[in-house]
């Protein structure tokens, strides 16, 4: 199975779920969202895969989201912000072949192993 992960390597949540994908064995992506960030496009097809909202992967906790009425706006606002501003993004997203998850507890990662 292959899975790619967009990584925060000062995140403990995202350091988890990565632990958890290589002890799984998956042919494993790492990507750390902070220096190669996804796309617009990309973020749509992510959260629409995983079946929240922009605002649902929202990163509220260490940024200025709430100060620029981000969880209040519409869709394609957050994924603007998001998109230039990777920080707003919730971390870490993970993509496998099974579907896509916000792994926000860790343990979100077993539903698409």
């Amino acid at each position: 199975m292959k899975a790619t992960i967009w990584h925060n390597p000062k995140c403990g949540t995202s350091r988890k779920t990565l632990a958890m994908l290589e002890e799984a064995g998956v042919d494993l992506t790492v990507i750390e969202y902070l220096k190669q960030a996804p796309t617009r496009e990309k973020l749509e097809q992510l959260y629409r895969d995983a079946g929240i909202t922009p605002q649902q992967g929202l990163r509220i906790r260490g940024t200025d989201a709430e100060e620029r009425g981000l969880p209040d706006a519409d869709a394609a606002t957050v994924l603007d912000a998001m998109a230039a501003e990777p920080i707003l993004i919730e971390r870490p997203l993970v993509e496998t072949d099974k579907g896509v998850r916000l792994c926000r507890p860790q343990e979100k990662v077993q539903e698409i192993l």
